[in-house]
């Protein structure tokens, strides 16, 4: 888990979490124009911000597009940062362990798709709300997922959200008139992207609650104790089979998901950590001076003195910034016990050998 201080990393992730809500303010908003055209639009914005906030606080002003001669490319006189479809991209190169599912990473590449297709036509948003809303809900879960997973439930914004009241006795003539709307060339258009995307997902993929939330509502009829609350919502995991065929039929489902909280640089190792862990799986007894050489000769990370102190090899190290000092990964110790074993480095020879600019992938 990232902790932010005050700085760029915090307020690009705030302004993510006001996209967020503005989104679902719109959508729940019934009679506002656009709304799920907004809403999209809104939530493409605050996963972009989200990773934006995401990789200032772990490789810096990396996300920026740079021209062949080194300078950031610019629009308007602004860096140009990476959309996020690159985001998508680059957060699953930097990520080790915890990458997005395949099924989020299909959610979020249908909405990239749909963004597309929205910017410049026009139809009634409750067309779209009837053939996108589980993808709808399955953005906004998968969103709120991340930011506490990467950033903590100190960021959680579910807690702001309320449940949207309904007007059942206009759902029928909504759904007729979208029905009829389903017939125009541009809705036709876009019927037929979101056929074929589904069409091609795997079925595990289509299935997961992370592509598209399913749901079921029906008013709760039966006598209950006055203390219940009024929306229930069942842990589809802990039922029975004969109890999901039940609920399949009656009631609200949702899955659960599992939140995976990470601790502040778990698994880093200090230098001596790594000159240790070296020392028990080679018996070579390699010191402070060597294991500079080495990541000096392979550009893991920058000199000390460097002011682009998140330039990094993040496979192999990363900067801790509230310590201003370096730790490194499990993979750095797997490869310097390769350059051992392997290629025949040792105490001795080490700087030496690394005179001069070395190639991780010579030595892989």
């Amino acid at each position: 888990m990232i902790t932010l201080r005050q700085g760029k990393a915090k307020t690009i992730l705030e302004s993510s979490i006001n996209s967020a809500f503005t989104a679902v303010e719109t959508y729940n908003r019934p009679r506002t124009s656009f709304r799920i055209e907004n809403y999209i639009i809104l939530m493409i914005i605050a996963w972009t911000k989200l990773f934006h906030a995401y990789f200032q606080a772990t490789i810096g002003e990396r996300y920026f597009y740079k021209e062949k001669n080194g300078r950031f490319k610019r629009i308007d006189g602004e860096k140009k940062a990476w959309e996020l479809a690159e985001c998508i991209k680059n957060y699953q190169k930097y990520q080790t362990d915890d990458k997005l599912s395949e099924a989020v990473m299909a959610n979020l590449k249908f909405f990239i798709g749909i963004r597309n297709k929205i910017e410049h036509r026009y139809w009634d948003s409750s067309t779209l709300d009837i053939l996108l809303f589980g993808e709808c809900q399955s953005l906004l879960y998968n969103y709120e997922n991340l930011v506490v997973e990467l950033f903590g439930s100190d960021y959680s914004i579910n807690i702001s959200l309320a449940y949207a009241l309904q007007f059942s006795h206009l759902r029928a003539p909504q759904q007729l008139k979208a029905q009829r709307e389903l017939l125009s060339k541009d809705m036709q258009d876009i019927k037929k992207y979101i056929d074929k995307y589904k069409t091609d997902l795997p079925q595990e993929v289509y299935d997961s609650q992370e592509y598209s939330v399913k749901l079921l509502q029906i008013p709760k009829i039966s006598n209950t104790n006055r203390t219940d609350l009024a929306v229930e919502f069942v842990n589809w995991n802990s039922l029975s089979e004969e109890d999901r065929e039940n609920y399949n039929k009656i009631t609200t489902i949702i899955k659960d998901k599992i939140v995976k909280q990470n601790v502040s640089n778990a698994n880093m190792l200090k230098p001596i950590a790594v000159r240790n862990a070296v020392k028990e799986k080679t018996g070579e007894e390699i010191s402070q001076s060597n294991h500079t050489d080495l990541w000096k000769a392979f550009s893991v990370r920058p000199g000390t003195k460097s002011d682009a102190k998140f330039d990094t090899v993040i496979k192999y190290c990363v900067y801790d910034e509230p310590h201003n000092d370096y730790l490194y990964t499990s993979e750095w110790v797997d490869f310097i016990v390769r350059l051992v074993t392997k290629y025949g480095f040792n105490k001795g020879n080490i700087h030496s050998k690394c005179n001069g600019i070395l190639k991780v992938e010579d030595f892989d």
